[in-house]
């Protein structure tokens, strides 16, 4: 009997299958490594080593499994949709749009857009929820509300965040629904309303996602589309097949009554996964519709990228805690599934950033620990009968190619190797500036929950601007070079390549804030 795959499901079953073998190597290496350790300290290196396999191994084969797994939401959506009816009562909708101190030209060109949305107007309220603290964007987005029909609301304060800003609109919205929309996010396709809320027929639907993209400018900014595009492309839909899907902050709407009945937005910083975590502990439903029904400004600069990543690791880090204090007093109501999906979201950034540098770091270690007793001199190299060294390219190449792994993903599915490889890039570059974001969170540090790094003064250049934004990436990168040297005085020259490819990776914080600024 002969099979047929369908060619793009083998593609994904290839993408487990290569996570599968990668780790397997990796374990391979790591009961090599316990077995062969001649005295304590290497024992205790390979226990660790043998940690962080697991690790990364779970968060791999997970990945890849949610890849493989989101082939099939394409006909469960599209058995929901086909049951779908016109809308024949039409309930009100609230528009909100929540900004601080954002350039009134994006607002107001975007807040025009959405009043082309096709529903009857007697039945939208668009609501400008303004938080900012510059009196002349204040002033000018008031003129304009008052102008152009929009309910223009201000705090005094930020408490609460984004969350703040909605909870306090709900104390004045009487609309069934709330669609929420960034101040940059244009809308490309006006029948949003009429496309979704027909989903909101089932009672115990809670919010809809729809897909979120950039629109098209840079290299730098398609890559970083890409970055965001895994999330929507392969991790969302394999949640929504689980009931986890996430509110992503915008491009979605969300059942008032339900909200309320949660008890508004948890006023943290990432309000959008909290909201995402109660409302499924509360028994609702969640809907992730794969389609891009607006376009965000693109990410320019690298210094915006690291103000989003700093933002999203810092509340991660505090829905770790959050997620296993709820979940603990609610067994009943979650899946152990759903444990999984919000267990590797909310430790995710971390993984990627923290199990990094502390590979990193204990790649120092066993290099000058002189694994099993022998220094991998050029020799060595060209031995092939040395199975203690293929052991080990084995094993700590295993970690490195699961990580470019993203890299042949994104040449087998968004046709781009070069993007693939800056996506590879940019997990290094910002590993210390996430995992710097992870202790603030966990020191509860307040202050931080935004990136606090130097801005550029009148008298900075570039490469003044750069240095001072990565000192610990590039200081971190010298003593790696530093150790690459010394490994190369005493003939360990796989070590010191191996240091040497990790200096390199790191310091690639700075040129990228050299380069896209």
């Amino acid at each position: 009997m002969v099979f047929f795959i369908n060619k793009e499901i083998g593609v994904r079953l290839l993408s487990v299958a290569i996570f599968i073998v990668l780790t397997s190597i990796g374990l391979v290496f790591s009961s090599w490594f316990i077995y062969s350790a001649g005295s304590t300290y290497m024992f205790l290196l390979a226990l660790c080593f043998m940690a962080l396999t697991l690790v990364s191994g779970f968060f791999n084969i997970f990945t890849s499994y949610s890849y493989y797994r989101s082939y099939f939401y394409t006909d469960y959506i599209n058995k929901i949709s086909s049951r779908l009816k016109p809308l024949l009562k039409f309930p009100t909708v609230a528009i909100a749009v929540p900004v601080y101190n954002e350039d009134p030209k994006f607002v107001k060109k975007n807040m025009l857009r959405l009043k082309d949305l096709e529903y009857p107007k007697d039945k939208i309220v668009y609501y400008l929820l303004d938080d900012s603290t510059d009196k002349s964007i204040r002033s000018e987005l008031e003129k304009f509300s008052a102008l152009n029909g929009i309910r223009y609301i201000h705090r005094n304060n930020r408490k609460g965040f984004k969350a703040g800003a909605l909870n306090n609109m709900l104390k004045n919205s009487k609309e069934e629904f709330i669609a929420i929309f960034d101040y940059d996010e244009y809308i490309t396709n006006t029948k949003f309303l009429m496309d979704l809320l027909p989903y909101f027929r089932d009672k115990k639907l809670s919010y809809l996602q729809t897909e979120k993209r950039y629109f098209k400018n840079s290299f730098f900014s398609d890559t970083i589309d890409l970055f965001d595009a895994f999330f929507f492309k392969f991790i969302q839909p394999a949640r929504a097949l689980n009931n986890t899907a996430i509110f992503a902050g915008s491009c979605g709407i969300l059942r008032k009554s339900y909200l309320q009945k949660i008890g508004g937005f948890p006023e943290y910083i990432i309000e959008d996964t909290f909201f995402s975590f109660e409302s499924d502990i509360h028994g609702y439903k969640s809907l992730f519709i794969p389609k891009v029904y607006a376009h965000g400004k693109p990410i320019n600069r690298f210094t915006e990228l690291v103000k989003q990543q700093w933002r999203y690791n810092y509340g991660d880090t505090q829905f770790v805690g959050y997620f296993f204090k709820r979940s603990k007093n609610n067994r009943k109501n979650l899946s152990p599934l759903s444990r999984i999906d919000y267990m590797t979201h909310g430790f995710g950034l971390n993984y990627i950033s923290i199990v990094l540098l502390l590979f990193t770091m204990l790649s120092i270690l066993i290099v000058f620990g002189q694994l099993s007793g022998q220094v991998f001199s050029v020799k060595n190299i060209l031995n092939s009968s040395n199975i203690g060294f293929d052991l080990e390219i084995l094993g700590i190449s295993a970690f490195a190619l699961s990580i470019v792994a993203p890299a042949i993903l994104t040449k087998m599915y968004f046709k781009s190797l070069r993007k693939g490889l800056m996506i590879f890039l940019l997990n290094f570059s910002l590993a210390f500036i996430r995992t710097k974001a992870a202790v603030a969170a966990v020191l509860n540090m307040k202050g931080k929950t935004m990136w606090s790094g130097r801005k550029m003064n009148i008298n900075d250049r570039q490469f003044t601007y750069s240095l001072k934004n990565s000192m610990m990436e590039v200081s971190f990168s010298i003593v790696l070079f530093a150790f690459s040297a010394i490994a190369m005085g005493i003939d360990n020259m796989y070590g010191a390549m191996w240091l040497l490819w990790y200096g390199i990776l790191y310091i690639s914080t700075f040129f990228l804030f050299y380069k896209y600024g």
